[in-house]
């Protein structure tokens, strides 16, 4: 492929034909520019594509989290319940023992 396109470069040149070796030679430039914005949008969407990953691990990570700390909220919230109704049950026994003062 490449020994084509330097035959007819050089055919073009050889013949006095600077206007069509012009036109050739913005061609190639054209080729060559739309194969780097080619290339460039595959990586602009690799790179999403990855952040998007990451993202996503960072929202299994955070829904666990949310869910460890709604489990472990619900233990201590049963814990001090049972403690505040100690506590109202010690107070109530208190009130009841204690003589009237007048």
């Amino acid at each position: 492929m490449i020994k084509i396109f330097r035959q007819i470069r050089q055919n073009l040149l050889l013949n006095g034909k600077l206007r069509s070796y012009s036109v050739y030679a913005f061609g190639e430039i054209f080729l060559v520019v739309i194969g780097i914005l080619i290339a460039l949008q595959i990586n602009n969407w690799n790179e999403k594509r990855k952040e998007n990953l990451n993202l996503r691990v960072i929202y299994y990570n955070l829904l666990r989290d949310i869910k460890a700390d709604s489990v472990s909220f619900a233990l201590n919230l049963k814990d001090l319940q049972g403690i505040d109704f100690l506590q109202e049950q010690l107070y109530k026994t208190g009130i009841k023992m204690t003589p009237l003062l007048y």
